[in-house]
Order: structure tokens, then sequence, then C-alpha cells
């Protein structure tokens, strides 16, 4: 295949002031190695920062996601593993780039996870939908993962 074949032009063109999104992320399809999710996050963050839009983005993982939140040692007892959560610098780059990252309390509350469980400035909400419906009402558009 020639170059050209793989050429991109962008038809619709998008460029935002302003993002106000949740994410709602209950399990993991993957790109290769990659959850999906994070990829798709990466994806927004860096147009947020090409286009000097204001933002806010939340992440409100729940269900079979929980467990990304989690430091090493809660990752592998969760995961019957040794390696680490292999998502935590990942997870630690978009908190700096501004996304917060929250975990369903109903999640953590029915794997027996706490507050000193989680990676640092992730937080635990009351449950995903409260929170999800408080951020929709609030004007936060809906991003489900799935």
């Amino acid at each position: 295949m020639s170059d050209a074949s793989h050429t991109i032009t962008i038809d619709v063109p998008v460029e935002l002031k302003s993002v106000k999104s949740v994410h709602s992320i209950g399990s993991l399809q993957f790109e290769g190695d990659l959850p999906a999710a994070i990829f798709h996050l990466q994806l927004i963050t860096n147009d947020i920062a090409n286009w000097g839009a204001d933002s806010e983005v939340i992440v409100v993982f729940h269900t079979n996601a929980g467990h990304l939140t989690l430091h090493d040692e809660a990752y592998n007892h969760s995961r019957k593993i040794a390696a680490g959560n292999p998502n935590k610098n990942l997870i630690a780059v978009l908190v700096e780039r501004g996304v917060k990252i929250e975990l369903c309390g109903a999640t953590a509350e029915a794997n027996g996870w706490g507050n000193a469980d989680l990676l640092p400035n992730v937080k635990i909400n009351t449950d995903a939908m409260a929170r999800t419906i408080q951020l929709v009402q609030q004007g936060f558009v809906k991003i489900t993962e799935a």
C-alpha cells in the first residue's frame, strides 16, 4: 500500500471551548493491552490541551473496572497476581492533566476495598449511578465505556 492510501482528511473538524464530561467505566475493552477507556481519555485530554479548552472531566470506575483504581498491593490481592496495577502510571498522568478519578462506593463495598486501597487522588462516591445522575443534572455529558 502506498502512503497516500493512509492519508486522513478530517471532514468534520471539532474544536470545543469547554468540555464537561463524566465517563462511566464499568467494564474494560482493550486496544492491545491498553484499556480502551484509558486510550479514549488520553485522546480527549490531548484534544482539550490542543484546543486550550476549559474542562471538567470526571471518570467513575465501577463494577468490573473498579480495580483500575487500586494501588499495587490491593490490586495484587484483588486480581490474585504479583505484578501490581499496570495502569497506575496512566491514571497518574490523567490526574496530572486535571481528570478527576472516582470509584463507585457500592463497587468498593462489594469488593471489600477502602480508601486506603486506592491510588493517590482517587475519591470514593456514594455509587456510580447516583454520581452520574448528579453530574448529568449539572450539565455534564455522559460517556459510557463498554
